[in-house]
């Protein structure tokens, strides 16, 4: 078993993580391998009328994608997908299918990663769903990120890359 952790998660230090703080669960607490979560629910009302997205993500694309759904309420769906190895492929195409628009959140580097090998099932297997292409947002492509802060926020998403995206994709 592989973990991936994010860094900037760790004691919730990053502005807009501070959710990420939880009390430790008991001894019975089960994260289902290979199911996804809904972090976000879009309204019905906006899923029936076309004005809504699926966002799928996981680790800190999750607080990335909360943090840019605020100032589009009822429009955003986000998918954690908590476990990439088995992944929620279900859960996936359901919500894709469900809002016909989506846009596939990581940090790393686009081209050639695995989102877009996501965003490739997503066309393969909803493409007679979907209304607008799907989209993948993330790092630039670099070899590495930089240490100095003003270079790492260019070079990563964040929530005002993410608001933007979510609005061109909510205008298609």
């Amino acid at each position: 078993m592989v973990i991936l952790e994010h860094k900037g998660l760790y004691w919730s230090k990053i502005k807009g993580t501070e959710d990420g703080k939880t009390i430790e669960p008991d001894e019975d607490y089960v994260i289902l391998f290979g199911k996804a979560s809904i972090v976000i629910e879009a309204s019905e009302e906006n899923i029936k009328a076309g004005r809504s997205i699926s966002i799928i993500t996981y680790g800190m694309g999750v607080y990335w994608a909360k943090a840019a759904a605020k100032k589009f309420e009822g429009q955003v769906e986000i998918i954690d997908l908590r476990t990439l190895a088995p992944i929620d492929e279900q859960g996936i195409f359901e919500s894709a299918r469900k809002h016909s628009k989506v846009m596939v959140l990581t940090e790393e580097p686009v081209n050639n990663g695995f989102a877009e090998s996501i965003a490739a099932r997503i066309s393969e297997n909803c493409f007679k769903a979907l209304d607008a292409p799907v989209k993948v947002i993330g790092a630039e492509n670099l070899p590495a990120i930089p240490l100095n802060s003003i270079l790492e926020k260019t070079m990563l998403p964040n929530a005002d890359k993410v608001e933007k995206a979510i609005g061109d994709l909510l205008g298609y």
